[in-house]
């Protein structure tokens, strides 16, 4: 790969965005229709923050109604909007039963998603349900089943890394060869913090801190490492043959039942790589950390950042000039990489809320869909079974959906 090819088709230096053919028909023009009316289920962190973002994008979408078992969670996302007159319901059905409500946003514990998509979508409703996907293999692949019985409804899942711009280049540096063979991943979502959030009266802990208590929760693998596992699925088009792991409660002595400190590892033998997906809540210094390592180069990625790191004989073929005198000149960083983009970015909710709008309005399947997303909870399931058991988790051939 000559150095004018490598700017030309890589887009590193050009001005403007170059996208991978995917996302450039997720945000391409479609017939005007009228904003879609959406109703929430679960305004805690997450949901206030979806709705945040769809706030963002009034000409396609129109919050109607609210929903949470909670009064103060309704409160906190009265006060998010003033000025919305949502309407309010404690029963997520009552909502479902409401013929105004076109899409729902699902936020809520990660048990409850499965049983809430399925209603959504025997309600007529569309969905956008967040990660991961569901909390057991049985659930995802029924969803997959009621899912495939409402072809006019979209379901997607909300794995915001197949929509960032960013992370499309780095799938499309991986298409591209860019980075050779591939044999390593490296990921890291570290935090010093106890992930533990004030109980009101009234109210146990359990309902509060779900995500630490197995009946409720996925734990580290399902709230912070889905995402990287998920990536990872779609940018070499895998699934992982087996998975190891292993953690504990190492710090945070508190009554709770999932790990603080986990790392699983995935092997992918079909594509003959290694994954390290770790998490600890006892040190937040490295914090976010994903790097994937091939024999021609690396790319090391914040969420929304990342740096290409080519290896030294590769660099010397990208400064190869090759008569064109006048090529750009690329710009290495004091490490010896380039910035794979120079664009701020805005949240990845954001463009996931776009094609979720496309999906709607044109009737064509989301990029994270129901298959993509059981994919992805397989994974997780596997691996929190691998850690928790102390065994070697092997992927079975129906897990492989068309």
């Amino acid at each position: 790969m000559i150095r004018r090819n490598f700017i030309k088709q890589g887009g590193l230096l050009a001005g403007g965005l170059l996208l991978h053919n995917q996302m450039v028909k997720a945000f391409s023009s479609s017939a005007v229709e009228d904003k879609i009316t959406v109703g929430v289920i679960g305004c805690g962190d997450r949901g206030k923050g979806v709705m945040q973002m769809i706030n963002e994008l009034p000409d396609e979408f129109n919050i109607v109604a609210i929903c949470d078992v909670m009064d103060f969670r309704i409160e906190e996302a009265k006060k998010q909007n003033p000025s919305a007159n949502y309407k309010v319901y404690k029963d997520y059905k009552a909502l479902l039963d409401d013929k105004s409500i076109q899409a729902v946003l699902i936020a809520v514990p990660l048990y409850l998603h499965h049983d809430m998509a399925v209603d959504a979508l025997k309600a007529g409703k569309h969905v956008y349900l967040e990660k991961t996907m569901t909390f057991t293999i049985p659930q995802a692949e029924n969803l997959v089943k009621v899912a495939k019985q409402y072809p006019k409804q979209t379901l997607q899942v909300g794995h915001q890394y197949r929509y960032s711009p960013l992370y499309f280049k780095v799938k499309e540096y991986v298409e591209k060869d860019y980075l050779g063979k591939v044999t390593q991943i490296d990921c890291r979502w570290d935090r010093n913090w106890n992930w533990r959030r004030p109980v009101p009266s009234g109210l146990s802990d359990k309902v509060i801190n779900w995500r630490m208590y197995k009946a409720y929760s996925g734990g580290l693998a399902a709230e912070l490492l889905s995402h990287q596992m998920d990536f990872i699925n779609w940018a070499f088009n895998t699934h992982p043959d087996e998975v190891f792991g292993t953690g504990g409660i190492d710090f945070y002595k508190d009554g709770r039942e999932t790990y603080d400190n986990l790392q699983v590892v995935l092997r992918y033998n079909n594509a003959g790589m290694i994954g390290n997906f770790g998490a600890t809540c006892g040190n937040a210094h490295d914090g976010y950390i994903f790097k994937i390592k091939g024999t021609k180069g690396a790319i090391h990625l914040l969420v929304n950042d990342g740096i290409y790191y080519p290896e030294p004989g590769h660099r010397k073929e990208l400064e190869t000039v090759d008569g064109v005198t006048a090529a750009t000149k690329i710009e290495w960083n004091k490490e010896g990489g380039v910035p794979i983009l120079k664009e701020k970015l805005k949240d990845g909710t954001w463009y996931a809320l776009k094609d979720f709008y496309k999906s709607i309005t044109t009737k064509t399947p989301p990029a994270s869909n129901v298959l993509t997303g059981a994919t992805t909870a397989f994974c997780v399931h596997l691996a929190n079974n691998a850690a928790y058991s102390n065994t070697v988790q092997n992927w079975k051939n129906e897990y492989t959906l068309a």
